[in-house]
This record gives structure tokens, C-alpha cells and sequence, in this order.
């Protein structure tokens, strides 16, 4: 059987990571040979949505079986359309999880055991970064960058145009897929010994390491989206119709202008990829995935 746990790390030694959607890995795991594949969740840092996005990709994934500690109602509704079994509760090593779920030591839970968001800490909610899912990202003269909503700038010239922001306040501003990064053509060049004292070079250079890092992260990210936007969408976008007050904030939101609005949200069913960026913005809660 195909499962998925969520991840503190790469490997099955790691600790079951508590949060669903902004885990730091999912490990794809065949459970018969413990073969798995380490899968860098690229939703860490979003401001709105990473649940349904994470399920989304699972659902990408073929995984029959999902092992969390935690679920909210998006994420939870989204693996339920995709006939995903959802397991929560789950503790201890990865490796710890796979052998009890073999020993039938779980049940599939009927509903989610969290509420929306969270994941979240208070900063995410407020439309700033959360340092405690993502390695911090300093502050500098770059460009667009990673920041929920407006965008910060990874310094010293190596900026991240495009930006990732989901964040329901500050103006409401979309998803951007991210431009393409630019990556420096060699190492910063050395100080010499006259222009900068010891500590300072020190610090100098361990901001650069950071920078460096989370262009990386960014990259291995954007790597993953590439990869997988091209797999076909096993769910879509559905409208209760009952809920739905034509508001047009799905339609504004939606990457593929798959949802025009009349009276009510339509959606187009050739464009929707079911990525559920209209399903995290609903302020009616009008929107869900459903099996394709």
C-alpha cells in the first residue's frame, strides 16, 4: 500500500511532524518494502490554503493511506473527495508509524481533529512570515521575494521576483507563481582584511549562507510545482449554489480563469486544475474539491 506521513525530515528516523499542511516533508512510503520517496512540501510558507494544497499534491501522488498528527476541514474535505483515508493522532518516528499502521494499530478518522489554520502561528495570521516552519529569511535589497502578501526581499541583490503571498489581508493580494530566480554566476567576492574587522566579515558571510539557503529552498520549491503541474488534477472545484453570494472573490483568485460569476460562481471544468486557491478565499465557504 501507497501511504504518505507527514515529516520533520527525510528519512524514516524522522518524527512524525504534528502539522498537515505545513509539514516540513511528506515520505511516500510502500509500505511492504518501506521503499519511500522524501517529498519537500513546497506550502510551508503559504499565507492561506496550504492544507487543500497539500492535499491536493498527495492526490497528485496516488497515496491511498495519509498519517498526521493533525487535519483541518479543508485539508481533511479535499483527501476525502481524492478517496484518501485520513489517519490522525500519529506520533513518534515515521518508521514507528508505518510498523503500527501494518499492525492494524490505527483507525481512519471521521472527522478533522483541528480547526482552520492551525498551523498558522499568530505571525502567519497577520500576514507575516512564519520563522517557526521555514528558515528565516533576512531582510535586504532584493527583489519581490517570499513575503505573505506583499513580498520580502532576500538581500544583497539576490531578490526573488514574483513573490508567493496568499494572505487574505493587506489588500487581498493572489498567488503569483514565482519568476524565475536569478542565481549569482559566482561567490561574493572576499573582503579584504583593511575594509571590514573579523566579526563583521563573520556576520557578513553567514547572512550570504542564509541568503544562498533560501534562494535554494525557493528553488527546490518552484522545482516541485514544474514537476507536478503538468499530472492531471484528480479533483475540481465545485459551488453550493445555496451558499454562494456571487461575491467574485473565487474568480479573482483563480490562476486559470476557470470560475466566471453571474448570480453565482461557475466553474469551467476544462480549465479548473483543482489547486483550491478559490476554496481557501471563500468567505462562504461556498467552494470544495470534489473527485474529477
Amino acid at each position: 500500500m501507497k501511504i504518505a506521513v507527514t515529516s520533520r525530515g527525510p528519512d524514516l528516523d524522522s518524527q512524525v511532524e504534528p502539522r498537515f499542511g505545513r509539514c516540513p516533508y511528506f515520505l511516500i512510503i510502500e509500505t511492504e518494502t518501506l521503499e519511500f520517496e522524501a517529498l519537500e512540501n513546497p506550502n510551508v510558507a503559504l499565507g492561506g490554503g496550504a492544507g487543500i494544497q497539500s492535499a491536493q499534491l498527495l492526490a497528485n501522488s496516488g497515496v491511498q493511506t495519509v498519517l498526521t498528527g493533525n487535519c483541518g476541514p479543508n485539508a481533511f474535505q479535499t483527501l476525502g473527495a481524492a478517496q484518501i483515508q485520513i489517519i490522525v493522532g500519529v506520533s513518534g518516528t515515521v518508521r514507528q508509524a508505518v510498523e503500527q499502521l501494518k499492525q492494524g494499530a490505527f483507525s481512519g478518522a471521521a472527522a478533522p481533529n483541528v480547526a482552520s489554520h492551525f498551523g498558522m502561528s499568530a505571525a502567519d495570521q497577520s500576514g507575516t512570515a512564519n520563522t517557526s516552519a521555514a528558515p528565516p529569511m533576512p531582510m535586504g535589497r532584493g527583489g519581490g521575494g517570499m513575503g505573505m502578501g506583499g513580498g520580502q526581499g532576500m538581500g544583497r541583490g539576490m531578490g526573488m521576483g514574483g513573490g508567493r503571498g496568499m494572505g487574505r489581508g493587506g489588500g487581498g493580494a493572489t498567488a503569483t507563481p514565482p519568476s524565475g530566480p536569478s542565481i549569482p554566476s559566482g561567490p561574493m567576492p572576499p573582503q579584504t582584511s583593511g575594509s571590514l574587522g573579523r566579526e563583521q566579515e563573520l556576520q557578513m558571510l553567514k547572512a550570504q549562507a542564509q541568503d544562498m539557503g533560501a534562494q535554494l529552498q525557493s528553488i527546490n520549491a518552484r522545482i516541485n510545482d514544474v514537476e507536478h503541474s503538468g499530472a492531471s488534477s484528480t479533483l475540481i472545484a465545485v459551488v453550493e449554489a445555496e451558499k454562494c453570494t456571487g461575491c467574485g472573490i473565487c474568480q479573482q483568485v483563480c490562476p486559470t480563469d476557470a470560475i466566471s460569476v453571474d448570480d453565482i460562481a461557475g466553474i469551467d471544468r476544462e480549465k479548473c486544475t483543482g489547486c483550491g486557491q478559490c476554496v481557501a478565499e471563500c468567505p462562504q465557504d461556498a467552494l470544495s474539491l470534489k473527485k474529477a
